[in-house]
């Protein structure tokens, strides 16, 4: 069977694109999704070499493979954005399995490494499910290594007690202390917005892994804020008086009527005080209001006070993920051997 790439015909792709994401992401995506988030990019990146010789700015690719009869069979998307770190690109490369060792990958690979090269990317980032050993090893055999193991957790929420969870102990604690929680709900507005953006700038970069540049205002309102699935209602923040110290962002999957942790973060001088504990059982009682299904979230293996956490709150682990990098001119030499 004859597989060749072809760029994306839009708006017609993105159903069988949702498919393929499908086989993959932990939470299911839909077509309409996919062409929500393109809406909220840029039409023309802007890359350039910063002082140090290394890739910077923003800019994305995306090919399809396909059959002779035009069915997409494979998917890469090989992007960057502005806080990406330096000289690095992050890569989503999927074949359907039918379809699998027919050159398909291959193809889509060596896109990736044109572009990158003609850009001046030095690194490829990319994740890989620690439970799909094929593709682990397709990517190790083209130069990629793992550098990090992060790991899934679940917590189905008919095993829950809504009255227990209200009388917490640590939820008096807190609350003795003088810390309130709320929702972003409660105090919406530009500045409540602000104050929430300064506590991400200074949590994000706490988190293990996290290696970018903490986006801007207007770029973290658009992801973080206009998300599928998000409502201020489910933005958990504690507060000091009318210090926002700590926050965790609940996303509900209406698919799956399910909620995903998309953040926890807690401010550097409010650690060890079990905050984000606290933050993470107003989560489980509002999707437990919500008739939610499950509350779902993701740790990096480094994580160890926020895995520690999960785990007294009774979350179970779920299969992980391996984040994988390589350096551009070892997978272009690989790649031009086969």
């Amino acid at each position: 069977m004859s597989i060749e790439l072809r760029p994306l015909r839009l708006p017609d792709d993105y159903e069988a694109i949702a498919a393929l994401l499908n086989t993959c992401w932990s939470e299911p995506c839909t077509a309409q999704r996919l062409e929500e988030d393109d809406a909220k990019l840029y039409t023309v990146g802007h890359t350039y070499l910063d002082e140090n010789g290394l890739l910077a700015g923003y800019d994305r690719t995306r090919r399809v493979a396909v059959t002779e009869q035009d069915v997409i069979v494979g998917y890469v998307w090989s992007w960057r954005a502005p806080w990406t770190e330096p000289g690095h690109l992050s890569n989503t490369l999927i074949v359907a399995g039918e379809h699998r060792q027919q050159g398909a990958g291959q193809l889509l690979l060596e896109h990736v490494i044109d572009w990158g090269t003609a850009l001046g990317a030095t690194t490829l980032v990319t994740d890989v499910w620690d439970d799909h050993p094929d593709a682990l090893q397709f990517a190790e055999r083209r130069g990629f290594t793992v550098e990090r193991h992060a790991f899934q957790s679940v917590l189905k929420l008919d095993r829950v007690d809504p009255i227990r969870l209200r009388e917490a102990e640590t939820l008096k604690l807190l609350e003795s202390e003088g810390l309130r929680f709320l929702t972003l709900a409660d105090e919406p507005g530009e500045e409540s917005e602000r104050k929430l953006y300064e506590l991400y700038k200074e949590t994000l970069v706490d988190i293990p892994g996290y290696t970018g540049e903490v986006p801007g205002i207007q770029e973290w309102r658009k992801w973080y804020l206009m998300a599928e699935g998000y409502a201020p209602e489910q933005v958990i923040i504690a507060a000091d008086g009318d210090n926002y110290v700590g926050v965790t962002n609940v996303l509900h999957n209406q698919l799956t009527n399910g909620m995903y942790h998309e953040y926890t973060g807690v401010k550097r001088a409010y650690r060890g005080r079990k905050i984000a504990q606290g933050m993470k059982i107003k989560a489980m009682l509002l999707a437990k209001e919500r008739n939610a299904a499950y509350i779902r979230t993701d740790n990096d293996s480094m994580n160890a006070p926020m895995l520690r956490i999960n785990r007294s709150l009774g979350y179970e682990p779920l299969r992980g993920i391996y984040r994988l990098t390589a350096k551009l001119r070892d997978v272009a030499r690989i790649a031009a051997r086969n």
